[in-house]
């Protein structure tokens, strides 16, 4: 029996230097990018994005916990504008501040979560004009850094398809939204 535990015990030691070898080759930082092309002007897309208040009308995560709290501090919207939100696992908690918003061009978040793994990342909207600024070619990109537990988490799961399936369906129903 104790030859068992022994060989049992061995090969979890080998299977957790595999799994942290693997994720010491994961990079320092990550990146997550989407774009849509939006038929519409940037001017109609923007204040959907700069104001957190209008996110519960497109945003992927907005209808995942239907008990989740949410709280709205500093400015109404623009730079300073806060969203904090508390839920089920589906949605974690954590908080966002716009720390920058150049309008109808850029808007930068400050996004820290907290629950079910804490991570500090960025996330950016870029609203660049396409032919006659009629319409929009809309990029939502989250970068930040990978520190162990992160990259331990890639050496499983595909970020870029994990997150990015998400701003995927972001970015459709604000096109849906502005497009009507």
């Amino acid at each position: 029996m104790l030859h068992v535990v022994a060989i049992i015990a061995a090969v979890l030691v080998i299977a957790i230097a595999i799994i942290l070898v693997l994720a010491m080759t994961k990079p320092d930082s990550f990146s997550v990018r989407r774009t849509a092309l939006v038929r519409a002007p940037a001017e109609r897309i923007f204040p959907l994005i700069e104001n957190f208040h209008q996110w519960t009308a497109w945003s992927p995560w907005e209808n995942r916990d239907p008990t989740m709290k949410r709280s709205y501090g500093g400015a109404q919207s623009g730079r300073g504008a806060i969203y904090a939100w508390e839920g089920n696992k589906n949605v974690g908690s954590g908080r966002m501040e716009i720390i920058d918003a150049t309008s109808p061009s850029k808007i930068v978040i400050k996004l820290d979560f907290l629950k079910p793994f804490e991570g500090h990342n960025t996330a950016e909207f870029n609203f660049a004009p396409e032919r006659d600024a009629s319409m929009t070619n809309l990029t939502w990109v989250m970068h930040g850094p990978a520190p162990l537990m992160s990259k331990i988490m890639q050496v499983f799961v595909n970020f870029d398809k994990m997150i990015g399936k998400d701003f995927e369906a972001g970015l459709a129903n604000l096109k849906r939204l502005v497009e009507k």
